[in-house]
């Protein structure tokens, strides 16, 4: 794809500013940060002020798994309540945000690695609402989902990032939401109060994480399965690691990153969140 074909399929997410969005890593945590009040919220709400008010946004969840890649195409997306056992008062939370046909195909043509396509059952999941709430409370942005294909290495997911990266010249704020660290047989639920409570393994792995994630080392964290028992203990599955490897295949070499909620959940779950830019 050359630029002038580029520039007229995104015409219609120009960035005023002329500069890149930043993009962000949000650890998303349990359901209930949708209506609680608590430090994590705050930090979702203090990240927005320091970036730009964006045209779009573009949300990859843990919560959207698929065979192949999907991307919601629809104009007005459901709000998903994709989890179980929790108050009523979460069940009757809405998020209605609108959704973007328009950007879910400029984001079909730039995917070159992989064939996408565009769905129109999904919606937004509450990796994307319970977060994105926070940020804009409003529910005036546009947001589009993009799955994660579960027969993906991390390695493909990584590299399918990059062609995500020419939407952030057009204003569209792009999202990986899940956690870093994420082991909720092994939680600790008598601590689930206790401040910054985290076991040794999850300790040990979140911090080489976040050595990497700050020195670039994007390989180690591709090939997170050659980490040891910790790395295993703290990614029994996947799907809420691999958001956070859609930012940083994008993440140019300079940008700078900064990290909030940096802290431990009930011994086995990290909110560690990243901005990059």
């Amino acid at each position: 794809m050359n630029l002038r074909d580029l520039n007229k399929m995104t015409e219609g997410f120009q960035n005023q500013g002329g500069t890149k969005m930043p993009m962000l890593f949000l650890g998303h945590g349990s359901p209930m940060n949708a209506i609680e009040e608590n430090e994590f919220v705050q930090g979702f709400r203090n990240v927005a002020t320091a970036i730009p008010k964006p045209n779009a946004i573009l949300c990859i969840s843990a919560h959207w798994e698929t065979k192949g890649t999907m991307v919601t195409a629809m104009q007005n997306p459901p709000t998903i309540h994709d989890f179980g056992g929790f108050p009523k008062a979460l069940f009757d939370v809405q998020y209605p945000a609108p959704g973007s046909p328009e950007l879910a195909k400029e984001t079909q043509k730039l995917i070159t690695k992989t064939p996408v396509e565009l769905d129109d059952k999904w919606g937004l999941d509450h990796g994307a609402w319970s977060v994105i709430k926070h940020l804009y409370p409003n529910a005036d942005i546009p947001v589009i989902q993009l799955s994660l294909d579960y027969y993906k290495t991390p390695k493909e997911h990584y590299e399918l990032a990059k062609d995500l990266d020419a939407l952030r010249n057009r204003g569209i704020l792009i999202i990986g939401s899940g956690n870093m660290v994420h082991n909720l047989r092994m939680m600790a639920w008598d601590k689930l109060n206790a401040d910054d409570y985290s076991y040794d393994w999850a300790l040990e792995a979140s911090t080489k994480m976040k050595q990497f994630i700050l020195t670039n080392n994007h390989q180690e964290l591709i090939h997170y399965g050659k980490q040891g028992k910790a790395f295993e203990m703290a990614i029994p599955t996947p799907e809420h690691y691999l958001p956070l490897l859609y930012i940083l295949g994008i993440k140019e070499e300079k940008e700078a990153i900064t990290l909030f909620n940096d802290k431990a959940v009930a011994g086995s779950l990290t909110m560690t969140s990243l901005k990059v830019g």
